[in-house]
């Protein structure tokens, strides 16, 4: 089956084309819901979801989404979110604090394990309303990382996990050169967590290879998502304890995984990718890596996004019909 991903009607100045936000989501059928919740250190959580607006269509599953560092679940990628929604399921994402519409300090990221449990207490919320779906998880980057870490906690409850551009392992150029990064960054985080990493490479110039999305991921109205680059030292730090820690558990994963990796990725090695895929211990396990690609897959030219696209629900399809098959079978005996 084919799909047509709405990134064909973006253009340099908007996600949604010539159309506000609420004509896109009319245009493409599609139901979207906004709101807030509190996390345990009571900030204000933005989340939203999106599904098809026909309520006598029958859904097929449950999305969970989670962005990279400096992004947020709307404008850039909110397409992919509406993508996967057109093809019939409940999509939902929130963003992770000090990033988006949520509240905390932008960039700062001090411990990956917040992320991870604000990450569980809002797709628990939305699984136990949608008990009978399958449920996927899917992050992009940091958000990679997280959805590890949601899958280690949470093992057997998640029916596949898709990783775009994980961050798994950050290569050497987008560190703190040394001594900074063993000797000065812990210290730095401690005693100055907000100091911005100079000798860290820009990550706005390296994520988006085309031209117009680097603009149109630039206009953002979000002035949060702005003011991220370059890495606060606490930041840093947490990004490399968090690689460490993945590459010393990534054997503990047994859910069904997907991982797509850009092979000119210019900030998280795709080797790193490969490394996680054959050390988890999941049966149902696949790895691409796309020559020539960058590190955010939506920044590629559109038919290569419609590429990695199709090739992710088609993955997502197969599995959420195994588990109604499965479902079938147990009913019947």
């Amino acid at each position: 089956m084919a799909y047509s991903h709405p990134i064909h009607e973006a253009n340099k100045n908007s996600p949604y084309g010539d159309l506000t936000r609420e004509e896109f989501h009319k245009k493409h059928q599609i139901l979207h819901k906004q709101s807030f919740m509190f996390n345990d250190d009571y900030m204000k959580i933005f989340t939203q979801s999106w599904q098809p607006s026909d309520s006598t269509s029958k859904l097929k599953g449950i999305v969970a989404m989670i962005h990279g560092y400096c992004f947020e679940s709307s404008w850039l990628f909110e397409l992919n979110a509406a993508a996967i929604a057109k093809s019939g399921y409940f999509v939902c994402a929130l963003d992770l604090p000090g990033h988006g519409y949520s509240e905390g300090k932008p960039g700062i990221v001090s411990d990956f394990q917040s992320l991870v449990s604000d990450s569980i207490l809002f797709f628990d919320s939305v699984r136990k309303e949608h008990p009978k779906l399958p449920a996927f998880l899917y992050g992009e980057s940091m958000g990679g990382s997280i959805s590890i870490f949601i899958c280690s906690r949470q093992k057997n409850v998640w029916n596949g996990l898709i990783l775009c551009g994980p961050m798994c392992g950050v290569l050497r150029n987008m560190l703190p050169i040394w001594p900074m990064e063993k000797v000065l960054l812990p210290v730095a985080s401690c005693i100055a967590p907000t100091w911005k990493i100079s000798s860290t490479k820009s990550l706005a110039t390296e994520i988006i290879k085309v031209g117009w999305k680097k603009k149109l991921a630039a206009k953002t109205p979000n002035p949060a998502t702005k003011a991220m680059i370059p890495l606060p030292a606490i930041t840093s730090q947490a990004i490399m304890k968090s690689v460490a820690c993945i590459q010393k558990r990534c054997h503990e994963l047994v859910v069904p995984l997907l991982v797509l990796h850009g092979g000119d990725d210019r900030i998280c090695d795709p080797q790193s990718s490969k490394f996680v895929l054959e050390s988890a211990a999941s049966k149902d396990k696949s790895l691409k890596i796309f020559p020539g690609m960058w590190h955010g897959l939506m920044g590629e030219p559109n038919e290569s996004v419609e590429l990695v696209f199709e090739m992710i629900i088609s993955w997502i399809e197969m599995r959420a019909k195994m588990v109604e098959m499965n479902h079938m079978l147990r009913s019947s005996l």
